[in-house]
């Protein structure tokens, strides 16, 4: 088994966020506004989900912010049976590559994570894309759990939207929550775990320094693991 493991790692991270370094610039990083609508949350852990490309990097992201008490890639939008790796960079299986984050809303809330998410996280305006990686699974999508969080990212779309920071019109997606089914080990904590790694030095440091120049008051420096 010891053997078969051996083989199977360097394969899935062969197949996973692996575009060629080159094929294009990191995303700018542009400050999102602060919501007009903020998030009412109790005093308690809140959970959210958002995609937004690799989720390599928006783990990374997510686990710089301080309130933050557990950032998980996994796979939405498809099936238990096909919430794999393999299955799901096919491209059929509906599944967007995510991240369910835990936070303390007494620490940092709901729509200050969506600020974070569209300043340095994701290009709202690429469509089923992000930077090299290109497939539905790397869309980007925002998954409220209740209510109150759909009615926070809704307005918070339209104020970008109406705000127009970014050349073309964004076209991120509000979608229903379905189901969350945490990723293979090997995908879990990867900027912390592999942080030489050449897609993680190109495509995701330049989001967490962009995090920490942006927005001081939200980063830390000690990755959140798990």
């Amino acid at each position: 088994m010891a053997v078969r493991r051996t083989l199977i790692l360097p394969l899935l991270l062969l197949a996973a966020c692996q575009q060629p370094v080159a094929a294009a610039a990191p995303e700018p990083a542009i400050r999102a506004p602060a919501a007009k609508i903020e998030a009412r949350e109790p005093p308690r852990l809140q959970t959210a989900i958002f995609a937004g490309g690799c989720f390599w990097g928006i783990e990374a992201v997510f686990s710089h912010v301080r309130g933050v008490k557990s950032a998980v890639s996994g796979y939405h939008g498809g099936t238990r049976a096909n919430a794999r790796y393999d299955r799901v960079s096919d491209h059929k299986t509906g599944h967007a590559e995510a991240v369910r984050v835990t936070y303390d809303p007494r620490v940092v809330r709901y729509d200050q994570l969506l600020r974070v998410f569209f300043s340095v996280g994701a290009d709202p305006t690429q469509r089923d894309r992000q930077g090299p990686d290109v497939g539905s699974q790397y869309r980007s999508a925002l998954v409220p759990l209740d209510e109150a969080q759909h009615r926070v990212a809704r307005a918070y779309l339209d104020q970008l939207g109406a705000a127009r920071l970014w050349a073309g019109p964004i076209v991120t997606r509000i979608e229903p929550y379905k189901a969350f089914y945490p990723a293979e080990g090997e995908h879990q904590d990867f900027a912390a775990t592999n942080p030489n790694h050449g897609y993680i030095r190109f495509w995701d440091v330049p989001k967490v320094a962009g995090l920490k120049r942006m927005f001081p008051d939200l980063y830390k420096a000690a990755f959140t693991r798990g």
